[in-house]
């Protein structure tokens, strides 16, 4: 019975405290795209530094579930020519990362050569870093 009652006792507090944590992490990357649209760089920076601080997750960790316009944070910076945040997001994330399927079943890489933006610097960025 105290075994029991413990196992409700834990799972209750999970509970409470899960979605206040969901509900943070996504106020605090609420204007991520803005911040790619506009090119800051430093601005960014600092974003992914307090997510990495207050939840201990990596850009790689969450890429997948932020959406801007129905693009990816790095299709994003390409098709607003984003340069600096850009290719700092490539740099951020691993190779496993950058060459897995998007939600659309493209890789980065294939998605990039299709609309025309493999030749950006972010492009190339992407190319260096994944070969």
């Amino acid at each position: 019975m105290k075994n029991s009652a413990i196992a409700i006792l834990v799972s209750l507090s999970a509970a409470a405290f899960a979605p206040a944590s969901f509900a943070d992490i996504n106020d605090d990357l609420q204007n991520i795209c803005t911040i790619v649209k506009n090119d800051d760089k430093s601005e960014l920076r600092k974003k992914l530094k307090k997510v990495q601080d207050d939840y201990n997750l990596r850009l790689g960790d969450y890429y997948t579930g932020i959406s801007c316009g129905g693009s990816s944070l790095i299709r994003y910076s390409m098709e607003n020519n984003a340069v600096e945040v850009g290719t700092y997001m490539i740099k951020k994330m691993t190779k496993t990362d950058l060459t897995q399927a998007e939600q659309d079943g493209m890789p980065l890489q294939t998605w990039a050569e299709t609309n025309g933006h493999i030749g950006t610097e972010i492009g190339k960025e992407l190319l260096d870093r994944i070969s």
